[in-house]
């Protein structure tokens, strides 16, 4: 292990709080109300005093209507004043490396400093979806994620990529500001990956609960980059913080029976919690047991339940993604969390 990170536990600096949005859709709603409520809740947590603000990309859902984070990225950005905002994340495999970065190039000009590059490697989206988002649609897209990571990744350090075709491509359009790399996972290989090529590593607890060691063998593979010099880990947690333990359980509801339907083949925008219980009840017990994990409770309940996973990662950095139909719930839960951690308030001008 590194000599910088000492340990897997986290260190006596406070932990940094951040929040992944992937702009749910309630039902009842619609996809633009969804994205305004993300600018809304992007200027809330600015204020509150998160750390970054990521909104993510799924493709063909009427559960969440982040569909293109390199766009919505300069709205959040324009409308904020100091919390980081990138992307968690723009799924590469659809795309060219050299386009995402110019994209993230130009956000990094624009707002200096302030943006981040999360990348996955999912398609976030059905067969069909994925087909419709290739340019060549006569043969499916090839797999080669890790020659893409490379490539831009070399982009992004101004050298060389592996493909010498494209050594001679002219300066990115935001120099000298650049995008900050993060690579997210929820898998040994995204670890192994992200270690080799010296990146910050973001992983999905709320996708994969099980991911201590994989954050481990991060640290082992480690590599120092230009952009990184030790490890640094953000776990991202489902999590919905209310005044008392059984409201946020109440709350939950709604995810709890989107996941449940998704489960059963479809998609449905997020319920509202009485039609949600109402579902839930009438489902024999085993089928309500959600092998993923959340956070939900008071502020009490879900700072520990935070602090608990923090130290189990060894991060110094969580990021919280919080789902309910109502978006003042969503907005409270938040503010709440912000309270409870007694994060740094700052008045947007």
């Amino acid at each position: 292990m590194p000599a910088s990170e000492q340990s897997p536990v986290a260190s006596a600096s406070p932990l940094r709080l951040s929040v992944l949005d992937q702009s749910p859709i309630p039902e009842g709603s619609s996809g633009a109300q969804a994205l305004a409520n993300t600018l809304d809740l992007a200027s809330l947590a600015d204020e509150l005093g998160y750390q970054r603000y990521w909104v993510a990309e799924h493709h063909g859902t009427p559960t969440l209507a982040g569909a293109s984070p390199e766009v919505l990225v300069g709205p959040i950005a324009a409308r904020t004043d100091r919390i980081r905002v990138g992307s968690g994340g723009v799924m590469l495999p659809h795309y060219s490396p050299w386009k995402v970065v110019e994209s993230f190039s130009v956000l990094s000009g624009l707002f200096p400093g302030r943006i981040d590059l999360g990348l996955g490697r999912g398609a976030s989206a059905d067969a069909v979806t994925t087909h419709a988002l290739q340019r060549d649609r006569r043969v499916p897209a090839p797999y080669d994620f890790a020659d893409q990571l490379a490539e831009l990744v070399a982009y992004l350090e101004e050298r060389p990529p592996p493909d010498s075709r494209f050594a001679g491509l002219g300066p990115l359009p935001g120099l000298p500001a650049g995008p900050e790399p993060w690579l997210l996972g929820s898998s040994l290989q995204s670890a192994i990956w992200a270690g080799q090529l010296g990146l910050s590593y973001a992983f999905g607890d709320f996708i994969n609960p099980k991911g201590r060691e994989m954050t481990h063998l991060y640290r082992e593979s480690f590599v120092a980059s230009q952009s990184l010099q030790a490890p640094r880990v953000a776990v991202c947690v489902s999590a919905i913080c209310a005044e008392t333990d059984a409201e946020a359980r109440r709350l939950a509801s709604s995810v709890q029976m989107s996941a449940a339907v998704h489960q059963d083949g479809n998609s449905i925008p997020v319920p509202p919690v009485e039609k949600a219980l109402r579902f839930l009840e009438q489902r024999e017990p085993q089928e309500n047991a959600a092998p993923r994990r959340a956070i939900l409770g008071s502020p009490a309940t879900v700072r520990a339940g935070l602090e608990e996973i923090a130290r189990e990662y060894g991060a110094a950095e969580v990021m919280v993604v919080t789902i309910t139909h109502s978006h003042a719930a969503r907005r409270r839960s938040y503010e709440l969390i912000a309270e409870v951690f007694e994060l740094e308030h700052h008045e947007n001008p």
